[in-house]
């Protein structure tokens, strides 16, 4: 076993320690429900979550840097220097958590020198996990069956488009994108769950023009680039961590052919 699968192995199990820590609450009578600053909700869960995390990332890999959504926020003249770190979201899709639709996922990414080159995105409700790392590829595992390679899918040509577009946060951009699409089927679901359809080849295309965090699509992209696929911004350029403004820009996820052919449609 390589030590990039190792890394990899440890990881997947660390989410899925999160994930079931997630799960407790969940099926509590407690959430603990709150808002932060951006007035964006805050459960007992995430909370639970980035304890379980960070403390086995502690344990794991002490010499590596943790940033984290619900850490302290580590000022960038002392991350700038980082070349290696992990970033987390520890429950990605609080509103899906609080729905009840169980659409929400735990998110651990490693980043070297600005990408992602290791990434777990479990969704502890669905048991359903995706893994990644450069070198080793890209997997799906349902509950408690075999873990399988995922590749990300080939455009037919005269198939409907599939794409697939938050749940929570529709816009007039994202409408008129399908608009110009034409011929399209539409999935709405929440999280990183919608790079993850597009990395195991159930979706063509993802369009995200309202906003997101690097915490919210670092483990995902890893997934999707590790089968060929690209998370790009409307210039074609991949997506990149660690900047001042962890913001990320409005971004594609589709194979790289794909996007060329939406190049026009983006501009």
């Amino acid at each position: 076993m390589t030590m990039e699968r190792a890394m990899l192995d440890e990881i997947l199990a660390l989410a899925q320690e999160a994930g079931r820590a997630v799960m407790a609450v969940y099926q509590s009578a407690d959430w603990g429900v709150d808002f932060k600053a951006d007035n964006s909700p805050l459960t007992l869960a995430d909370i639970a979550s980035h304890k379980v995390i960070s403390a086995g990332l502690a344990r794991l890999y002490p010499e590596i840097p943790l940033l984290s959504e619900e850490s302290a926020a580590v000022d960038y003249e002392v991350r700038r220097g980082w070349q290696r770190f992990w970033l987390v979201d520890p429950l990605d899709g609080t509103k899906e958590f609080i729905k009840r639709n169980g659409e929400f996922t735990v998110n651990i990414a490693l980043i070297e020198q600005g990408r992602p080159v290791l990434g777990v995105v479990v969704a502890p409700v669905l048991r359903r996990a995706y893994f990644a790392a450069r070198g080793v590829g890209a997997f799906a595992q349902e509950d408690t069956q075999a873990a399988r390679p995922i590749q990300v899918a080939s455009r037919t040509e005269t198939a409907p488009w599939r794409v697939v577009a938050s749940r929570s946060h529709s816009d007039a951009r994202t409408e008129a994108f399908l608009a110009r699409l034409g011929n399209c089927e539409l999935t709405s679901i929440g999280s990183s769950l919608k790079l993850c359809l597009v990395a195991a080849g159930e979706a063509d295309v993802y369009p995200r023009f309202g906003p997101t965090m690097e915490w919210d699509t670092a483990a995902a992209q890893c997934v999707v680039e590790c089968t060929g696929g690209a998370v790009c911004d409307l210039t074609g350029v991949a997506l990149v961590y660690n900047k001042a403004d962890l913001l990320n820009p409005p971004f594609v996820v589709a194979n790289p052919e794909v996007l060329k052919r939406l190049a026009a449609m983006l501009a």
